[in-house]
């Protein structure tokens, strides 16, 4: 099988009046498809740049990055990108909200819109589509930002932390759930993580980063031994304290700046 995306020994780094700014340094993987990869590392070690090389907003100064052969371009349409913030426009009911990306590319087709109200009623925003996002608890904002991402029909998508900036609780509910529907639509995706559990019960494999100038420190293939495995499931698995341990310490060597729940200790990572 061929990889989806290729990284291919990619640098980049930042040019000031002050100086030069090394970001990344000669990081390579590749994503299968159907794969969910999550990168961790130390704060401001250059995750986030690593997805807007993907993505085509910015160009590396040395390596390739190419998707199906090709590399990506500014809007490629192969490549969802979900942030933070679920940009949400207060003015235009949920409805609206998610078919806001084919408004500006022109594809409302019969086809697109079609499968947007299947995933409003599968993913539980039927009864909500008249309402605004004001009207929405924040795992249900997400829910409605990735549906909007979905409807593109990207062949990728980039998650960007899309789940900081929830409760704990909430957090928790709407990874299992974002889980869900990327292996129901068998999209293969790159999650930007803080959180080291989040990362190992999303992912089927894990990419450790180190300090900048970023580096692949190691990458961390995930399997658990349980049938059912869902991102929720996969906190209660007997390797998943392996492979927090694992990850923590790799982390802890670079004395990285990241989030553990309820300020766990590395001996009681759920």
């Amino acid at each position: 099988m061929k990889p989806l995306l290729e990284i291919r020994d990619i640098s980049l780094s930042y040019h000031t009046i002050e100086g030069e700014t090394p970001a990344l340094s000669h990081i390579s993987f590749q994503l299968m498809p159907g794969e969910f990869l999550a990168v961790v590392g130390p704060s401001g070690c250059g995750k986030s740049t690593l997805l807007n090389l993907i993505c085509g907003l910015t160009e590396p100064e040395e390596g390739q990055i190419l998707m199906n052969g090709t590399s990506p371009a500014p809007g490629d349409s192969r490549i969802g990108y979900m942030l933070q913030k679920d940009h949400l426009l207060e003015w235009r009911s949920i409805y609206q909200n998610v078919l806001l990306g084919l408004e500006i590319r022109g594809e409302k087709t019969a086809d697109k819109l079609t499968c947007v109200e299947e995933m409003l009623h599968t993913y539980g925003l039927g009864k909500f589509r008249n309402a605004r996002p004001s009207q929405l608890s924040g795992g249900m904002r997400q829910r409605a930002a990735l549906i909007r991402t979905l409807a593109l029909k990207p062949e990728l998508l980039l998650l960007d932390e899309p789940f900081s900036a929830l409760d704990y609780q909430t957090r928790l509910n709407v990874s299992d759930d974002i889980g869900r529907i990327l292996k129901e639509e068998h999209k293969p995706a790159i999650l930007v993580t803080h959180d080291i559990s989040e990362a190992i019960s999303m992912a089927d494999r894990v990419i450790v980063l180190t300090r900048r100038p970023a580096s692949v420190a190691r990458i961390v293939p995930i399997c658990f031994s349980i049938e059912n495995r869902t991102p929720f499931n996969s906190r209660s698995a007997p390797e998943f304290k392996n492979y927090f341990n694992l990850i923590w310490k790799e982390l802890q060597s670079y004395d990285a700046d990241f989030s553990c729940p309820k300020k766990i200790s590395p001996k009681d990572p759920t």
